[in-house]
């Protein structure tokens, strides 16, 4: 059995750990299955003991383990100190009680813990509780920390991405990195955002600085891994994988995607098809901005959030016409826009009902089930990966994605089993599921 003095902190000993050695101790647990176990038996070893201090202890050991409940019932009966208050604020916080973690982080005030890291941390618990407002003015009160904490910085730009300031959020990210090149986190969130962006060379960059670091971080190894094999660079692709199996052999992602590029290194790849697939995308994707309408037929379009001209191919003349304001007139342009192209209005919609095999009987699930179609795919909270996979095959809403099957997404260039599983369970969550040909 492997103990905390081998794993370099030992946190059953005499003396309390620091937070900043209860941090350490948690990334060298988590940065190895082996580390994870032999810790794990640890802990188990030392449950029946009792005690103020045990309690301690164990709360910690618990909550670096995952076990926020009975982390949070053993720090409850531990004597009261910095360690106890914050570490059952994470605890609390992770279990999704807010106001007691709030309430935990301003008592270890009381016993000696640092200022800035409890407002630091109060922001991020009033981030994951939804109150942005709560959170921007507690970062307010620490702005005087502006370009001196990179903690500061991370938050504050944590708070942005939420809140859909992207390049607000990539500037303090970057500018927590340049106040500490070691801030693994806000490097990570940097490289993302870059990802995101379009800059994929930068975040590759960002990502093999992470990869470099100590303990291993699963989600920036995988997160490179994904842009080496977009990318064709399928061999650094396997290494970034390989170097999460080393230390967690047992990783589900990490194991399908393992596979995924085993597959994609002899996947073939009809160059000529996916020019068309582009071109079809091209026009679909063309803003209605750039055609001659009427102000009447543009100001009806902005209204009804038409935006491009695959949106007009999923509306149908009765639901143009049926529309304030909007008349035969307007109607004529809009075809006038379609018919060279050869596209029609209501020719998405067609073929869906072809595709899903719906009836008129099934006008009732179709209601049930409207309001979270028309939700965008970017609400499912999916893999950069997925994500990618998705714009290229133009799935917006959820209703695109349940109209595919497994085998049409499984078709897209470098989508794969992870991918597909991803997807599958996202939807499940909502109650939905992708198309079914039986």
């Amino acid at each position: 059995m492997e103990s905390t003095t081998e794993l370099g902190i030992d946190l059953f000993g005499h003396e309390t750990l620091s937070m900043d050695e209860i941090k350490a101790l948690s990334g060298t647990v988590h940065s190895s299955e082996r580390n994870m176990i032999g810790f794990s038996q640890q802990v188990e070893s030392h449950l029946s003991e009792t005690g103020q201090k045990a309690s301690l202890d164990l709360g910690i050991g618990l909550f670096i383990l995952g076990r926020y409940a009975e982390a949070a019932d053993k720090l409850a009966k531990a004597k009261d100190c910095e360690q106890k208050f914050m570490v059952r604020a994470f605890a609390l916080r992770r279990l999704g009680e807010f106001e007691n973690a709030i309430d935990n982080l301003q008592k270890s005030l009381d016993f000696g813990a640092d200022k800035l890291n409890v407002s630091m941390e109060k922001a991020a618990t009033y981030r994951y509780a939804g109150d942005y407002e709560a959170a921007a003015k507690e970062l307010k009160s620490c702005a005087n920390f502006e370009n001196v904490s990179a903690e500061y910085h991370f938050q504050l730009g944590r708070l942005q991405e939420l809140q859909g300031l992207y390049d607000e959020a990539a500037a303090n990210f970057e500018t927590a990195t340049e106040l500490s090149p070691e801030h693994s986190r806000a490097l990570f969130h940097l490289a993302f955002r870059c990802d995101m962006s379009g800059d994929e060379e930068a975040a590759i960059d960002h990502y093999k600085q992470i990869a470099t670091s100590s303990p291993v971080y699963v989600s920036a190894l995988l997160n490179l891994a994904v842009l080496y094999e977009d990318s064709d660079q399928l061999e650094k692709a396997t290494r970034c994988v390989d170097a999460v199996l080393e230390m967690h052999p047992n990783h589900p992602r990490a194991i399908l995607f393992k596979k995924d590029i085993e597959s994609s290194k002899t996947m073939f790849y009809d160059e000529e098809k996916e020019k068309k697939k582009s071109r079809k995308n091209q026009i679909l994707e063309t803003p209605i901005s750039d055609f001659e309408l009427s102000v009447r037929s543009r100001n009806c379009l902005k209204k009804m959030k038409i935006d491009t001209i695959g949106d007009l191919l999923n509306i149908s003349e009765a639901e143009l016409l049926s529309y304030k304001n909007f008349g035969e007139t307007s109607l004529s342009e809009i075809k006038a826009i379609l018919e060279p192209k050869g596209l029609y209005l209501g020719m998405a919609l067609e073929d869906k009902d072809i595709a899903t095999g719906e009836t008129i009987n099934d006008v009732d699930v179709i209601s049930q089930e409207e309001g979270l179609g028309h939700k965008s795919v970017e609400d499912l909270q999916l893999s950069v990966r997925s994500r990618k996979c998705l714009q290229k095959l133009s799935l917006r809403t959820i209703s695109d994605l349940t109209s595919r099957t497994e085998a049409e997404l499984l078709g897209c260039k470098n989508f794969g089993v992870t991918s597909l599983n991803e997807v599958k369970k996202a939807l499940t969550d909502l109650g939905l599921s992708l198309r079914n040909l039986d």
